[in-house]
């Protein structure tokens, strides 16, 4: 099929490219003619794993390009997608201006039917606003449809889930859209849900908002089993066996991060809100998750007592390993706060370097080369993101490093026997503090 993507960010780069991947024509499109003038020229802003490869592929087969014209996706395409970003507002809202814009845009340039889908994540409603919007401004009389096709993508693993869906949810009032759609899914062979637009609106929402519910329930577990001497992995495989429950989100840690769960969230609360229906737990959710992380520095602080002048390295600075993507990091958040004390901070990630520069709030930190040179002379280390890379550390190098060899593990990367052996100071979520020898 001929499909256009409006939108050429994290969603719509991997979503169009697999797409591609599966025989569709795939026409990407973008208002930033920077970034459609580097995706021409095979330069992809984003890290994801294999996701380069995909492009290249379908780009070279001529299957997938690049433009800036709304004009060409539409009048070249079947469906249009829109995957453009949908931020956070001061109160929690979603800024759907975005939206709003290419919707007017679409309709501008609409002369034939064609199946319009939202795929970036919206409030409740939107597809009927989109609709409206789509109607006022169509100049033309087109015939059209809505549909939401919400995303499902994890940063790190993106390209594997799209290409492996666990479900399809196709949300629309047309018979005629929802074929159209079940072919551009048909070569994934995965389930698809077919419900109104507002249901598969809410649908995106929800999980995400239920999964962050089961970080913080484990973050708070994990400050019960510290507490009482309990291992809180041991506790969440014990949780995790139930098939009720399952063992996956059940890693404690320093709290959830990323572009996804704290917007979606905060997102959820408002539209509950403003449905005259509000949702006290999620409100909940956020606390815990924000207490998490001043827990965890709260240990820190009690082993160094004085933050001030002190050296320390933070390993790991995106949200989560295999992405490049700094949006609402725990880690980030974590060397600002020390950096505000006086401490020296020395970082270092595998891929979120470059963007972490950027970052007024922690322009004052050291950016190392390596985890070793982070970690040189310093009298505490943070791992802030689970990347293998830290896993797989010489930990006598480490220790001979380090001026003092005290280890705050954020993400329970380490066997706290194994940090025993070392000769560690080693603290970890949830689980038994082990003093250096």
């Amino acid at each position: 099929m001929d499909i256009s993507i409006v939108g050429s960010g994290y969603v719509g780069l991997v979503t169009g490219a697999c797409f591609a991947d599966v025989g569709h024509n795939v026409i990407c499109v973008d208002n930033d003619p920077r970034k459609v003038e580097a995706l021409q020229a095979g330069k992809v802003p984003i890290y994801e794993p294999g996701l380069e490869e995909v492009i290249n592929r379908n780009v070279a087969a001529q299957r997938l390009r690049f433009t800036g014209s709304i004009k060409d996706g539409v009048d070249n395409s079947q469906v249009v997608f829109i995957a453009v970003p949908t931020p956070q507002g001061v109160d929690g809202h979603v800024d759907l201006s975005f939206i709003e814009k290419v919707a007017r845009e679409i309709a501008n340039v609409l002369t034939d039917y064609r199946v319009i889908v939202d795929k970036s994540t919206v409030p409740v409603k939107t597809g009927e606003k989109v609709a409206e919007s789509i109607k006022r401004y169509n100049r033309h009389g087109a015939t059209f449809d809505v549909v939401s096709n919400p995303e499902f993508l994890r940063e790190g693993c993106a390209v594997a889930d799209l290409m492996q869906p666990d479900r399809i949810v196709i949300g629309a009032q047309s018979e005629h859209a929802v074929d159209l759609m079940k072919k551009i899914y048909e070569p994934f062979m995965a389930p698809i849900l077919v419900t109104d637009i507002n249901s598969a609106e809410l649908i995106k929402h929800a999980a995400n908002s239920f999964l962050a519910l089961k970080i913080s329930y484990i973050n708070a577990v994990s400050a019960i089993c510290e507490a009482s001497g309990a291992d809180v992995e041991k506790v969440a495989d014990g949780i995790g066996m139930d098939r009720r429950i399952g063992r996956n989100f059940l890693n404690a840690g320093i709290g959830y991060g990323g572009s996804c769960f704290p917007k979606d969230i905060a997102a959820f609360i408002k539209i509950s809100e403003q449905l005259g229906v509000p949702f006290t737990l999620l409100k909940e959710v956020q606390r815990i998750n924000a207490t998490q992380k001043d827990r965890f520095l709260s240990a820190v602080r009690e082993a160094l007592w004085v933050l001030r002048e002190k050296k320390i390295a933070v390993w790991g600075l995106t949200f989560k390993p295999d992405t490049d993507d700094i949006r609402s990091s725990v880690a980030i958040d974590m060397v600002a706060d020390m950096l505000r004390e006086g401490a020296h901070v020395s970082v270092y990630d595998p891929k979120g370097m470059d963007r972490a520069r950027e970052v007024q709030e922690i322009a004052g930190a050291t950016f190392a080369v390596s985890a070793l040179e982070a970690a040189a002379d310093a009298e505490a280390l943070i791992i802030a993101t689970e990347w293998s890379e830290f896993a797989k550390v010489d930990l006598a190098a480490l220790k001979d490093a380090m001026a003092t060899p005290m280890v705050f593990d954020g993400r329970n990367l380490f066997n706290p026997q194994t940090m025993e052996t070392v000769g560690f100071h080693y603290h970890s979520i949830g689980r038994r503090r082990i003093a250096a020898r």
